[in-house]
């Protein structure tokens, strides 16, 4: 798979300038330069080009292959690489008189085409490629055994997490527990034994992987459990629950004078510039959904009032930065006396409208929030909003949760195009929401928006209801 995607890249390279330089031949003649007539002189541009641009694109981290990777991620990657390897070529291009070859006439129009075309080529195939692979993972070809050792909170977390994406192509065979009994089934999954069976386990399953997610276990328990199946020719990996890296990802090695050190660090969003950048991010795509969206929005909201009498608009007060409530808006999806029968939603809920049904599974209903978001209550990405009885509960109930209010409230998120939303796990929601805060960039926001338009797009809306 690795060699295909090279060959791809090569593929994609080669013929972007070879098909850029056939295009501008004529007007390439016309302005005096020479086009060389000695293939020997092309071939040789090219296998040096080539063996560059494997090298950068090896560089930067695109022939991994790591499963799950993010395509908006990867994309960006692509970028930079066909970037580096577009100056790459000239400084090739500029030293070939210096080997006795002939240069090409390399000319600004031939140089952003070709750059053009290489990064959208190669974007195109590798989203091709992923396709391809994630076939051949459904039928179970590039999959991976996998044990999960704990059956407990952080164990389940994991298996939860593999088994909403099983384009990653992992196969859970089980847990191995020392709280749950051997044989039982734990969140659809065999026990299959205890800890210090471990390796007999991986032997017995033929595993690939182990991750090891145990909570309030010393470091010396850990260590006894990984020399369990370190023998074994098995990768092990441990979910670092003890220290909750996965909501509290402040800390970082550091070192003094060869000194290892753990640094604390702010979130990102304590900065007070990059506040701005979101806040410039928040503005410029809400006031650019409410221009170009106004005729949908009015579509929509004309069929809300052709069904059912009432107002267009539903507003519901939320909870949102720094526990200060706020009226958000929505398109009205349920009869108008429906907060009189329950307030939290369900599947196949009988107080939603079927204009409201239609909304609901295509997050249609949230596009109102882009007011929300422009007068500054909200922002596009963060934490979904609740209301005030649930985030008094909730704020009692979970560790940390309040940490989330930090933030202002998002009209998508992280945890959202994870498939957390509805009726799903407030304490794995409110994981999600502190990675997020905690790991802000620039970068992180425009991937959470790109998946949260692809998800629309292809209809991958999970627990939209």
């Amino acid at each position: 798979m690795r060699l295909s995607l090279i060959i791809g890249d090569l593929l994609l390279l080669n013929g972007a300038i070879i098909a850029v330089f056939a295009y501008f031949a004529e007007r390439i003649e016309a302005s005096g330069a020479i086009i060389p007539t000695d293939p020997l002189v092309t071939m040789r541009f090219l296998l040096l080009f080539s063996l560059m641009a494997v090298a950068v694109f090896a560089s930067n981290g695109l022939y991994e292959m790591r499963r799950g990777a993010s395509r908006v991620d990867e994309a960006f990657k692509v970028f930079t690489a066909v970037s580096l390897t577009a100056v790459g070529a000239i400084v090739i291009n500029t030293l070939l008189p210096q080997i006795g070859s002939q240069d090409l006439p390399f000319t600004r129009d031939i140089l952003v085409w070709s750059w053009l075309s290489a990064i959208v080529g190669c974007i195109l195939m590798r989203g091709l490629h992923r396709t391809c692979v994630i076939w051949l993972r459904r039928h179970d070809i590039d999959t991976r055994r996998m044990i999960i050792v704990g059956a407990r909170e952080p164990g389940q977390l994991v298996w939860n997490t593999i088994r909403r994406r099983p384009e990653l192509g992992y196969r859970v065979q089980g847990f191995v527990s020392d709280s749950a009994q051997i044989g039982s089934i734990v969140a659809g999954l065999p026990v299959l034994g205890r800890s210090a069976q471990l390796g007999r386990v991986v032997q017995a399953t033929q595993a690939d992987e182990v991750i090891i997610a145990l909570s309030g276990r010393s470091p010396q328990d850990l260590i006894d459990v990984i020399t369990q199946a370190e023998d074994e020719a098995v990768e092990i990996k441990v979910y670092p629950d003890t220290f909750q890296l996965i909501t509290n990802n402040e800390l970082s090695i550091g070192d003094l004078s060869d000194l290892p050190l753990v640094r604390v660090k702010n979130a990102a969003l304590d900065n007070p510039w990059n506040r701005a950048l979101k806040r410039a991010l928040d503005i410029g795509f809400s006031t650019a959904i409410l221009l170009f969206g106004a005729p949908f929005f009015m579509l929509i909201a004309l069929a809300i009032r052709l069904e059912s009498r009432g107002p267009v608009f539903f507003l519901q007060e939320r909870v949102g930065m720094d526990l200060k409530p706020f009226w958000m808006l929505k398109f009205r999806t349920m009869r108008v006396d429906a907060e009189q029968f329950g307030t939290w939603t369900t599947p196949n809920d009988p107080r939603v409208t079927r204009i409201g049904r239609i909304l609901r599974s295509t997050s249609l209903d949230e596009l109102p929030q882009m007011i929300n978001v422009l007068i500054g209550e909200m922002s596009i990405v963060g934490p979904r909003p609740e209301q005030p009885r649930w985030v008094e509960q909730f704020g009692q109930q979970i560790p940390r949760y309040l940490r989330r209010h930090r933030e202002k409230a998002g009209l998508t998120g992280w945890a959202q195009i994870n498939g957390l939303r509805g009726d799903t796990s407030i304490e794995e929601r409110t994981r999600y929401d502190l990675y997020y805060i905690e790991n802000w960039s620039l970068l992180f926001d425009i991937k959470i928006i790109l998946r949260t338009i692809a998800n629309f797009l292809t209809g991958k809306q999970e627990n939209a209801y």
